[in-house]
């Protein structure tokens, strides 16, 4: 079998096994696996069986990660730890997260069926809860395994009142031990992460792959405008102080201060909820969602501060008051350069340099946001067709996903063969 065919059938098996995970949902006419759920005890059930089939050691972490381990040239070798998550928002996609687990048990796998083995170990992880969708608090799997699991987590509760410590104990682990997933910097040399890009910049280039450059900060907040609530016919337009007319002209304002910053700046109001909210009643109150990102939190903040002097001119003129919430905080992190490079080159010298290297920013956040506070990061980014995900249309190509695999192959051995692994090439 020539070498492409060896890559479009993984890529065909990585599609299978997406569909087989999709049938693990606790929706009937969708896809849903959140944390300690029986979904997500299935989903580890299953995921651990393909670990094994491909040459790996297996166990389950304290917090809920399933991990595989296939050992390097020496046993006790520090690894490599490639991954994603498993569990999804509501009516989710296929492919978020999964894909990159799945591709990375590929990878083990070819190794495995080659009798190969290289001077590290690789360590697969289906990460527990990277979209905190049953207790809304993010990154859970990935923030512990890089040593911050943090106890307070344990009270946090589901929308049926069920605390995280008692849905921890309910999965069949113990609330008192969830530290332990926290893993030693000694033990591990990287983490590298397969993902759907979420967006649609690599489809508009035509690119089927794009290296990431970093993943960006993000800021929350909630800015409350306030004004006079009064009858909507009693009350003449130059006696108004309506708070709805003054967030529209803030959200027009916080639309072109993002825009004006460029680069990889984005600013998102979300949520507008106004009150008392009736049809015939002049908007007394009003909160508007700002949701600010970039990958220099510099940059980020100064944005920030843009927009309040702008919402301040606006309340100013039109004689509101208003007042600032933050809500969520999380610092930019960078993609190790080493990795970015190896990366580009494996894309060129897998297309025979057919294909130019993207390099760009990731809005969203990731399991690598965490996983840099223990390892260098890196992430490859598998073009979204339509930009779609989170949602059940979220699709891949499957020569993108051969492609994937087939450079993910190449970084492992680029990898391998730099000068800090000399010892095991006979230099």
């Amino acid at each position: 079998m020539v070498i492409a065919e060896i890559y479009e059938q993984a890529a065909r098996r990585v599609l299978e096994r997406c569909e087989r995970l999709a049938a693990l949902s606790a929706l009937p006419d969708g896809i849903l696996r959140a944390y300690l759920t029986p979904e997500q005890k299935q989903a580890n059930a299953q995921v651990g069986q393909w670990l094994t089939e491909a040459g790996m050691s297996t166990w389950l972490d304290a917090v809920g990660n399933i991990w595989g381990r296939y050992e390097g040239k020496k046993e006790n070798a520090p690894a490599l730890i490639l991954g994603s998550h498993l569990d999804t928002v509501p009516y989710a996609g296929r492919y978020d997260g999964i894909l990159g687990v799945l591709n990375a048990i590929e990878l083990v796998h070819m190794l495995h069926e080659q009798g190969r083995h290289l001077p590290f170990a690789i360590e697969v992880v289906g990460f527990c809860d990277e979209e905190g969708t049953r207790f809304g608090s993010t990154l859970i799997g990935s923030k512990s395994v890089a040593g911050h699991w943090q106890d307070d987590w344990l009270a946090l509760e589901d929308d049926h009142g069920i605390t995280l410590a008692k849905a921890l104990h309910n999965f069949g682990l113990d609330p008192n031990r969830c530290a332990t997933a926290g893993r030693h910097c000694d033990e591990v040399i990287g983490y590298w992460e397969v993902h759907i890009e979420q967006g649609p910049v690599l489809e508009a280039e035509d690119l089927p792959l794009g290296v990431v450059t970093g993943i960006a900060g993000a800021r929350r907040s909630n800015i409350r405008v306030s004004g006079q609530a009064g009858h909507s016919g009693t009350t003449p337009m130059h006696l108004r102080k309506d708070a709805l007319a003054g967030a529209a002209d803030i959200i027009l304002a916080i639309e072109n201060t993002a825009k004006k910053f460029g680069g990889d700046v984005v600013a998102t109001v979300g949520q507008v909820f106004a009150r008392p909210g009736a049809v015939n009643v002049i908007a007394g109150d009003v909160i508007l969602s700002l949701d600010v990102r970039s990958q220099n939190d510099t940059v980020r903040d100064q944005v920030l501060l843009a927009i309040n002097d702008s919402v301040e001119a606006i309340v100013a003129l039109r004689g509101l008051t208003f007042s600032w919430a933050h809500t969520h905080s999380a610092p930019a992190v960078l993609c190790d350069g080493k990795f970015q490079a190896i990366f580009a080159d494996a894309i060129a010298a897998t297309t025979h340099a057919r294909l130019a290297s993207k390099f760009l920013p990731s809005g969203a956040g990731h399991d690598a946001m965490a996983m840099a506070d223990l390892c260098p990061v890196a992430m490859l980014f598998v073009r979204s067709p339509g930009g779609i995900s989170h949602h059940p249309d979220e699709g891949v190509i499957p020569q993108d996903v051969s492609l994937s695999l087939s450079v993910m192959m190449q970084a492992l051995e680029s990898y391998a063969a730099t000068a800090e692994f000399s010892e095991f090439l006979g230099h």
